[in-house]
């Protein structure tokens, strides 16, 4: 199981670590992993980086766009996609600071409706060290189709 945390990054870090995204993700995983005698500073730092996410409206318009499609389903906080045609089970939560995103293959549907709120989400999977910018992904997946 893949466990990405999704943060909606600052346009000023966005054009300092768009070609270099390693470094990006080195820092916010060291956020992820300070001990908590730190915790003030890695929420110091959290917040120079990241841009809070409208958790509220982002649940609602979430719900709108997918509350009559079969394979979707919100329980208490969190979105689940279990599509069997697609061989897709994904559940979504939203913090007022991250998404995180629990998919059991590599790809899920949210990866595209979460884009269509910002172009500024970056992507971190801290425990098999994958990242990547979200709308250069799709980007990506496109041309390969």
């Amino acid at each position: 199981m893949k466990i990405y945390f999704i943060f909606n990054i600052k346009k000023e870090f966005i054009s300092l670590y768009k070609d270099n995204s390693r470094v990006l993700y080195n820092i916010l995983r060291q956020i992820y992993y300070l001990d908590k005698t730190e915790v003030e500073y890695g929420y110091n730092l959290f917040r120079q980086l990241v841009l809070p996410i409208e958790k509220a409206k982002m649940d609602k318009d979430i719900f709108i766009k997918l509350h009559r499609d079969i394979p979707y389903v919100k329980r208490k906080d969190t979105h689940i996609y279990n599509n069997l045609y697609k061989d897709e089970i994904s559940r979504l939560t939203i913090k007022g600071s991250y998404m995180k995103l629990e998919l059991d293959q590599d790809y899920s549907s949210f990866f595209e409706i979460i884009n269509s709120f910002s172009s500024n989400f970056f992507v971190c999977d801290f425990h098999y060290q994958d990242f990547f910018f979200l709308h250069d992904y799709l980007e990506k997946e496109k041309t390969l189709v």
